[in-house]
């Protein structure tokens, strides 16, 4: 049986069940783009779809989403205001 994770919400919405080894390859490549700067997050789901294309089971954008979520939740990764888009950081 596939282990899981229940993910968070930076808002304090329901988190979603999703398989523990797919949060850790999302995990581990949404940090790895954001650190080589921020991003919108337009910019981030295309870097990460671009990184995991064929080799990622599931639909990228969704993992990327909900893992995205649980670490701005989990204040991994911030959401900062711009003039015209959010931009994702690593938190400092």
């Amino acid at each position: 049986m596939e282990e899981k994770i229940r993910t968070l919400h930076p808002q304090g919405k329901h988190g979603v069940n999703i398989s523990k080894a797919k949060y850790k390859a999302m995990k581990k490549t949404i940090l790895e783009v954001l650190r080589k700067g921020g991003l919108t997050h337009h910019e981030l789901t295309h870097a990460v779809e671009r990184m995991l294309k064929g080799k990622f089971e599931g639909s990228i954008s969704w993992y990327m989403e909900s893992t995205k979520l649980d670490l701005e939740a989990r204040g991994v990764i911030e959401r900062v205001p711009g003039e015209k888009y959010a931009v994702y950081r690593v938190s400092r």
